[in-house]
């Protein structure tokens, strides 16, 4: 009986790294993730991972046959398969793919996790059949992923789509990157958690979220207040929207795409953060574009393993593309 092929992908976030085996079709095979330490060594994060994955591989190696790798990570540089001084690590300058391939000989790709996750959304996802879109991650921070004529936008150098860190705010919120007033300090799980705190300062008025230190607040408490009409909440995801709509009315102003794609936590809130942002983005948009571009929300969402899903997405479209390179070899 031939083993099944498959892809290990890989999702490094600033919180938890998860990986997976993937096959062709999307179906997943091992899910697991470890917690990722931001402050130890890449080498010892590496170790970790690895040592997590290689206990549970070795149980059902004989089923499958691993052909690549593939990595979405912060501040990813695909052409030169690097991660180059991610703003909420202290890794600095690392070459991924050569560490991976030092202990594994298989084909290594690495990429922005927003590009990674606008790929799963093209191979599996919402953005089947489109291909000029935006995917939105909104998570610890704000990430973007741009599609062109079917095909991820690099850039010039492989870092183009760093929408959160867009500057919105002239001497605003202090950013990790170093500068003030980026769009992710504003829109972001951490983004509204800030706001809910300026909110909570200006406004005498009642509200659970006042019963929450900083830390121990999350985006999805902030969304179940919402729900129950609480009064900061609901205007922490007014603001949240508003500041969202407007830029995106700028991201189409440049690219022209036929849908903006939401995914990450603070997308599963739903109508809560959906409503007011159709309203902000379609007020904001140049007469020429109003109308045409829809917002939709992630469909890979529902799936645990959706951030498996792009890392492993992007291998998959590697070694795709690296055969038809050779059939066209072969034909000239």
């Amino acid at each position: 009986m031939s083993s099944t092929q498959v892809v290990l992908g890989i999702d490094i976030g600033g919180t938890n790294t998860a990986f997976g085996l993937v096959d062709e079709k999307g179906k997943c095979y091992l899910n697991d993730q470890i917690q990722t330490d931001r402050h130890s060594s890449v080498e010892s994060f590496l170790i970790k991972l690895f040592e997590a994955f290689n206990l549970q591989f070795e149980q059902i190696k004989d089923d499958f046959e691993l052909i690549g790798i593939g990595l979405g990570a912060p501040s990813a540089n695909y052409f030169k398969g690097t991660i180059d001084n991610p703003t909420n690590f202290s890794w600095g300058y690392v070459d991924i793919v050569k560490l991976i391939q030092t202990q594994y000989a298989l084909p290594v790709v690495v990429t922005n996790d927003a590009n990674a996750a606008a790929i799963g959304e093209l191979k599996y996802g919402a953005a089947k059949g489109l291909n000029n879109f935006i995917e939105i991650t909104l998570g610890t921070g704000l990430g973007s992923g741009i599609v062109v004529n079917g095909s991820l936008f690099h850039g010039h150098d492989g870092f183009a789509g760093e929408l959160g860190h867009m500057i919105i705010e002239d001497k605003g919120r202090i950013c990790n990157c170093g500068r003030r007033g980026c769009l992710e300090t504003y829109v972001s799980a951490n983004g509204i958690r800030r706001t809910v705190f300026e909110l909570l300062s200006i406004y005498s008025v009642e509200s659970c979220l006042r019963d929450y230190s900083y830390n121990s607040l999350t985006s999805k408490l902030i969304y179940e207040a919402a729900l129950k009409n609480d009064e900061i909440a609901k205007m922490a995801f007014e603001r949240t929207a508003e500041k969202l709509g407007k830029a995106l009315a700028n991201y189409v102003v440049l690219l022209n795409p036929e849908a903006i794609v939401l995914f990450g936590g603070l997308a599963l809130a739903g109508d809560q953060i959906l409503g007011p942002l159709n309203h902000h983005f379609e007020n904001s948009l140049l007469n020429l574009y109003k109308g045409k571009v829809k917002i939709l929300l992630s469909s890979l969402m529902e799936y645990k393993n959706a951030a498996i899903l792009g890392a492993a997405a992007i291998i998959w479209e590697e070694i795709h593309k690296k055969s038809r390179d050779l059939q066209m070899q072969v034909i000239t």
